[in-house]
């Protein structure tokens, strides 16, 4: 998500109101509630550009959009809700496009605070990325749910198939929102964006490593051991078996990659041949 500088400001100042909010009292249930009522926000506004646009309108006064906000919202979700929008609505945005993206981001944050309040913020991590691969690695699926003219709903229960029961609550409304509202988004890399997030959260950096055979606990450990020695930060791994690669590692953190595989050496030596 890339914001202008208004718009940055206007969600720093909505993200500090809504852990002023989170610091309180908000037990995980509550979390749940505030982060699946934001989403729905971000739909209702997606769906109604004229509204969107009210609500970002800077040449109204901010006194005018929050009423208009309680107008829209009082009683139909929770007051703590209404309190973080209000934060919302009466800052000033670069466009209204970019007021929505700011709800969306809040809402992210708040379902991410519920998993890491709840011990889960690894298995969340863990599992976007795997459903991320999941659905890469199959052509038919990744179409249906990247199909703008399918039903949102028909999307949602084509990915409920997959994870019901099999997923941490957190991740199933991080998804379904997704595949919902993707926004311009593909859902593979909204996935992996959603993943990062949630290493972002533990002030960790993601190394997506492709092994030629499954690497057990052991090798991991390691493996992120040398990593966060190398780079002085926690990393996170995200482990995926490809063996294409025939032996070794290839590892990419951020836009450095490591080839250690057996295929890259092969294929860099190809190169020097060739040159």
């Amino acid at each position: 998500m890339t914001l202008h500088a208004a718009s940055r400001d206007a969600l720093a100042a909505a993200e500090l109101r809504l852990l002023e909010v989170v610091d309180a009292t908000l037990d995980s249930a509550a979390l749940g509630k505030l982060g699946s009522e934001l989403f729905a926000v971000v739909s209702l506004l997606s769906a109604q550009p004229a509204l969107r646009r009210a609500l970002a309108d800077n040449s109204s006064g901010p006194e005018a959009r929050e009423q208009l906000l309680h107008g829209l919202l009082d009683g139909k979700v929770d007051d703590v809700t209404v309190q973080v929008l209000a934060t919302v609505v009466t800052a000033r945005w670069s466009s209204p496009r970019e007021l929505v993206d700011g709800i969306e981001s809040l809402a992210r944050t708040t379902l991410l605070v519920r998993a890491e309040r709840d011990g889960k913020l690894d298995a969340v991590e863990d599992e976007l990325f795997r459903l991320g691969r999941i659905i890469a690695g199959n052509h038919a699926l990744e179409l249906a749910l990247s199909d703008p003219v399918a039903e949102p709903a028909g999307k949602v229960a084509l990915v409920d198939s997959l994870v019901a029961g099999k997923v941490d609550e957190t991740t199933k409304t991080l998804v379904d929102q997704l595949v919902r509202e993707p926004r311009g988004q593909g859902v593979v890399n909204g996935l992996g964006d959603l993943a990062s997030l949630a290493a972002k959260r533990r002030e960790r950096s993601v190394a997506y490593v492709r092994s030629a055979v499954e690497l057990d606990a052991a090798q991991q450990d390691r493996l992120e051991a040398t990593l966060t020695r190398i780079y002085s930060r926690p990393i996170a791994l995200h482990v995926e078996v490809d063996p294409t690669l025939r032996g070794g590692l290839l590892i990419k953190i951020g836009d450095e990659v490591i080839d250690g595989s057996v295929a890259g050496r092969l294929a860099s030596l190809r190169r020097d041949l060739a040159g």
